[in-house]
């Protein structure tokens, strides 16, 4: 595959064979979060491998205080404007809580949701060694699955907080296990959130299949970040890994004070702004402007 940097006319659309063969040439492997059609087409043309619709929208986005409570409904409406956005990359849905938590149905019903429904091409779902069963039926049914472990912010209740994993050589080594477990459910790629470096870079060499890192240092196949931290539209304190690549929320504020400034000091819009009639109708509706009283009917014949 040539891995083009950019979705242009004949850029080859990303396939899980296709990311692969990254791996297998020690191509890095970029991928980012999006949730709407503007976003994920500028991530797309840009050149992005993968694009997550994560349930990250909870929180970005919708202004939750987690990723808890977003419902896959909500999900579902992020993941079909996303993919009508993107032409090149990977377009991978998060399962949302509460979707497998309950059972295998449930689940699965979920995962045939975004694909039919929303366009997705696989499916992310977090959890390690108790997610086998869920992946592998999945996996036998058609659906792509990636993989999520290490820190799994669905999880957050149980591990007190957004926390550092696999701190300890038991910790570690059970990490190594999920991620050697879920390879051999057909996962086809896995990601690796808030562990240390040389955990993640033991978990990579160990695979077969990409890893992508978040939070996890230079050693996995891949990274990828949510698109409002790249792009400063957060409004609280960044994560240690987060690199900020733009500051599009002062550059907003300052669009809209402006556009707020110009309207309230008549600067907006401007005569080159507005349409015009020309001749009589236009002479007749400036005199019935200028009128005191043009409460009257305008149009007569």
């Amino acid at each position: 595959m040539s891995h083009l940097t950019e979705s242009e006319p004949g850029a080859q659309k990303v396939t899980i064979p296709a990311l692969q063969a990254l791996k297998s040439r020690a191509q890095r492997i970029v991928m980012l979060t999006a949730y709407d059609y503007p976003t994920a087409r500028l991530a797309d043309e840009a050149g992005v491998d993968m694009i997550l619709v994560g349930d990250s929208l909870a929180n970005t986005a919708l202004g939750y205080e987690s990723t808890l409570p977003v419902t896959l409904d909500e999900m579902l409406v992020a993941t079909r404007a996303v993919r009508r956005a993107v032409r090149r990359a990977l377009v991978v849905a998060d399962l949302p809580f509460g979707t497998f938590q309950a059972g295998s149905d449930d689940a699965m019903r979920a995962a045939l949701r975004f694909v039919k429904e929303g366009g997705a091409e696989a499916v992310k779902v977090e959890g390690g060694r108790n997610r086998l069963a869920l992946a592998r039926q999945m996996v036998e049914n058609g659906i792509p699955v990636m993989g999520h472990i290490g820190l799994t912010p669905q999880s957050v209740l149980q591990m007190g907080g957004y926390k550092l994993q696999g701190k300890t050589l038991a910790a570690a080594r059970g990490i190594v296990e999920d991620a050697l477990s879920l390879q051999d459910a057909g996962a086809f790629a896995l990601v690796l959130e808030v562990i240390p470096s040389a955990l993640a870079r033991l978990v990579t060499r160990q695979l077969k299949i990409p890893t992508v890192g978040i939070g996890a240092g230079p050693g996995t196949d891949g990274q990828v970040l949510v698109i409002s931290d790249l792009l400063g539209l957060n409004f609280g304190r960044a994560p240690k890994f987060v690199r900020q690549y733009a500051d599009l929320r002062a550059t907003i504020s300052r669009a809209v004070r402006d556009f707020a400034d110009d309207v309230r000091g008549g600067g907006y819009p401007a005569e080159t702004e507005s349409y015009n009639v020309s001749g009589e109708v236009a002479a007749q509706l400036e005199r019935l402007a200028d009128a005191d009283d043009a409460s009257y009917v305008l149009f007569a014949d």
